[in-house]
């Protein structure tokens, strides 16, 4: 039996003593106060010894929580994990503590937030509940949903330094209003709305196969070939892009037939279930198992896990870190979301597989580190059109006069309520349908910004004399299984939804896509885009309706139609190239404003010093080279391109400390030598390389190539990918097996040689000595050292993929 009761005062003296002895303590408030957090901080500190898994989510909605707050948790423990929610002026009012001990389960929900005056004498009404595990488990995933939602920040250096100025800018705009927040005022609000609709959770499943026997078929046949050519090179890692409707997931289950034990890991209820699906179909004699919230089937062959489950300490914990040969990432470009870093770092498979549809840099930058830049297989959408393989599509691109520019941007999306004000007009309504109308065909899906757009203008069209339902979380009066269905059967013209068809629910016999949305994401635009473009028996193409408008990413949207087929369309002045069987249709106006925008873009400077300031924000500190190249949106070659050295970039940003700038600009020749100097192979980089090893105090000391072979031949043939690209070609191939007498020829030939003739006296090789002329200053040495480290391993890596990439073209 449940244990529930009424807490009226003093929450804090119960929970204080229950979070000392804690296995898990999970907070979620409203806003935080610097007392609040110094009231439960020796609680918090004790837990975290233990090595509780201790996560607290607050908000930043009206800047009531304190930056001195989040200080403050950022200072008790590194274990702790404190993320911001970021509101963007959307009430964010939930309270909850969540704590379980060796004794039992104690949830509390109710009015506490984060202040010692709600913790102690406030009048306070919170219900506890205790001895409920089913409750309390399921209240865990939620709070897993919001604690790595994508409003979401993580609180480091970088990002409180934001939110400190955010906050002095907020009470400086309002200090007129004599309106100040205490630790008594509290503000009446609800929690977001939120897009996934779980009540379906596992009621909708991909079609079956249309192919017949389940056996790799189309594109799956080519990325399963190079999948397994790239497993048995030796690489660890790897990603795999394929459209949507090409069967990414049953490409996997091939995949994992080589291996006993997998993991497949998604975010959402219903891909779990899909994917369970798939395999079972591929190895029938299989078990299999899903590991979630309420099912925790874990030792099945072949494990299915939510990620949201897997990111608790408890669920985590009970595997071991070798219990999977292969893990697979299902929906890899949400895999950089710090809810799927904790189990990439526990496991130690031995082969990641993340598979994706749109791993747009843009947006997904941190992807391509993961995987460590090995793509082994990518097909967009456009070549699988080419090939049949997916359904051609008649794009019209529509003018769209609403001034989005007047609408406040923060940071990654519009102002909702200033965006609905603009969007739910009855003469923008009427846009949109005469649009509709004149391009439509029988079964339309429409992406919508938000749900009360959906609902505005699903009510409009059926007031027009159509039938359509908008369909959400809030809808209570059909199901999406059912809405499906009466689209399906034709008793529907179209369907209203925001955010729910984007990953892993497919309707095939849609149409018709009709965007009445910004586009604030490019790997959103094209998962959408993919809804409509299944093959199937009712249609010969499907028709994309787009409004366009002086929106952001407005001018490079087209750019999903063209950068697969060659890269090279300049975007807003030649229109993308798209198959023969395909047609582009946009409206002179719509032309003139892309043309417009593309001309106003930020400077290329600005540009690159914003991507860098995203990624130290998410690192919460200077990335090094090799992070900006893996994780920036722009890579790190551009940024060699405008500065010819990282470094040097750094100091025109004002990153360097005043020693770092010194010893830069004292050493800076050499640097820009490492940078530029020519590499045909690998060898200099590895030379390079096996001179830092020795460490800061001597690896500019001169070496031999004798004492270089040994290094120079473990590196190249570790890897056979390596080996295959750098080592292969006949007079090297017979180096393979180790001889150091010819292995030091070849580096004293290729290498030594060749840098000491073209480096200007930075380096030299006399008497069969290879030396670096730098002669630090003591106090110098270790910039010097790491400076010149971090170029050689990004040149390292960015030469390897590079000639990866190559070969996947």
């Amino acid at each position: 039996m449940s244990d529930i009761q009424l807490i009226t005062s003093h929450l804090g003296k119960t929970i204080k003593g229950k979070i000392q002895s804690a296995k898990s303590v999970y907070i979620l408030t409203s806003f935080s106060m610097k007392s609040g957090v110094r009231y439960l901080k020796n609680a918090l500190k004790l837990a975290a010894e233990l090595q509780a898994d201790i996560k607290l989510l607050t908000g930043d909605y009206l800047h009531i929580t304190q930056p001195e707050a989040l200080k403050e948790l950022m200072s008790i423990d590194d274990r702790i994990e404190v993320r911001l929610w970021k509101s963007g002026g959307v009430s964010f009012h939930p309270k909850a503590y969540l704590i379980e001990t060796s004794e039992g389960e104690f949830l509390v929900v109710g009015s506490s937030n984060l202040s010692a005056s709600a913790l102690t004498e406030g009048v306070e009404w919170s219900l506890a509940v205790q001895q409920n595990k089913e409750l309390f488990e399921e209240v865990q995933e939620q709070f897993m949903h919001l604690f790595y939602h994508e409003k979401t920040i993580s609180v480091n250096n970088e990002t409180l330094k934001e939110y400190e100025s955010e906050y002095k800018e907020y009470y400086d705009k309002y200090s007129n209003l004599i309106r100040k927040w205490t630790e008594q005022e509290e503000i009446e609000a609800m929690l977001p709305e939120e897009e996934n609709n779980r009540k379906d959770a596992g009621e909708v499943h991909e079609p079956e196969s249309e192919y017949g026997t389940i056996e790799p078929r189309f594109a799956q046949i080519e990325a399963l070939e190079e999948l397994e050519k790239t497993y048995d090179e030796g690489y660890k890692k790897a990603m795999v892009v394929m459209a949507t409707g090409l069967g990414k997931t049953y490409l996997a289950a091939f995949f994992a037939k080589r291996f006993k034990r997998v993991l497949f890991v998604a975010h959402r209820e219903e891909i779990l279930h899909q994917a369970e699906k798939s395999f079972k179909i591929v190895m029938p004699e299989a078990s299999t198992g899903i590991y979630n919230g309420r099912t925790k089937e874990g030792e099945a062959d072949f494990v299915f896990a939510s990620v949201f489950t897997l990111s608790m300490k408890k669920h985590l914990e009970a595997f071991n870190p070798n219990s999977f040969d292969l893990i697979v990432i299902d929906e890899f470009h949400h895999a950089a979301a710090d809810s799927y870093q904790r189990l990439l770092s526990f496991f130690h498979p031995e082969f990641l597989l993340g598979i994706t549809a749109t791993p747009d840099r843009n947006d997904n930058r941190d992807v391509y580190a993961l995987c460590e830049g090995n793509v082994a297989f990518k097909m967009g959408f456009l070549e699988a059109i080419q090939r049949n393989w997916l359904s051609p599509f008649q794009y019209f691109g529509v003018y769209d006069e609403t001034d989005y520019s007047q609408i406040r941007w923060l940071g990654n999306r519009y102002d909702e309520e200033q965006l609905l004000q603009a969007q739910l007009r009855e003469d923008m309504a009427e846009n949109i349908i005469r649009a509709w109308e004149k391009h439509k065909q029988t079964k339309s899906l429409v992406f919508c910004s938000s749900i009360r757009q959906a609902v505005f203008l699903s009510d409009y069209f059926n007031r027009q004399g159509y039938n359509t339902v908008s369909l959400h979380s809030k809808q209570k009066d059909i199901s999406r299984k059912e809405a499906i269905l009466q689209l399906e059967k034709g008793l529907l013209d179209a369907i209203f939804t925001v955010d729910l068809f984007n990953e892993g629910i497919d309707i095939p016999s849609v149409d018709t896509i009709l965007f009445v949305r910004p586009t604030e994401s490019l790997t959103v635009f094209t998962q959408q885009i993919g809804r409509g473009l299944r093959l199937h028996s009712s249609k010969d193409y499907c028709v994309i309706i787009d409004l366009i408008g002086n929106y952001r990413h407005a001018d490079i949207k087209l750019s999903v139609f063209d950068q697969e087929l060659d890269g090279k369309g300049k975007i807003g002045e030649i229109l993308p190239t798209v198959p023969e069987s395909c047609t582009f249709e946009i409206d002179v106006k719509a032309i003139n404003l892309i043309n417009e925008m593309a001309r106003k873009q930020q400077p290329r400077k600005q540009q690159l010093l914003a991507a860098y300031r995203d990624v130290k924000q998410e690192l919460g500190r200077r990335p090094i080279y090799l992070e900006l190249h893996l994780k920036g949106s722009m890579g790190a070659k551009p940024y060699y391109d405008e500065w010819k050295s990282y470094h040097a970039f750094l100091d025109w940003a004002d990153e360097l400390t005043e020693k770092e700038e010194e010893t830069f600009l004292k050493y800076e020749d050499w640097f820009r030598e490492v940078e530029k100097t020519g590499m045909q192979k690998s060898y200099k980089m590895i030379l390079l390389s096996a001179m830092l090893a020795r460490g800061q105090e001597h690896w500019y000391d001169a070496i031999t190539p004798e004492e270089t072979a040994p290094y120079f031949h473990h590196y190249l043939t570790s890897e056979e990918y390596r080996k295959r690209i750098d080592f292969s070609d006949k007079s090297s191939q017979k180096l393979w097996e180790y001889d150091e007498k010819k292995v030091a020829s070849l580096i004293k030939r290729m290498p030594m040689t060749m840098w000491s003739g073209s480096s200007k006296g930075l380096v030299t090789l006399e008497d069969n000595k290879f030396e670096v002329h730098v002669d630090p200053a003591v106090d110098q040495k270790n910039l010097l050292y790491q400076f010149t480290k971090e170029i050689c391993q990004y040149r390292l890596q960015y030469f390897f993929q590079r000639r990866e990439d190559m070969k996947n073209r």
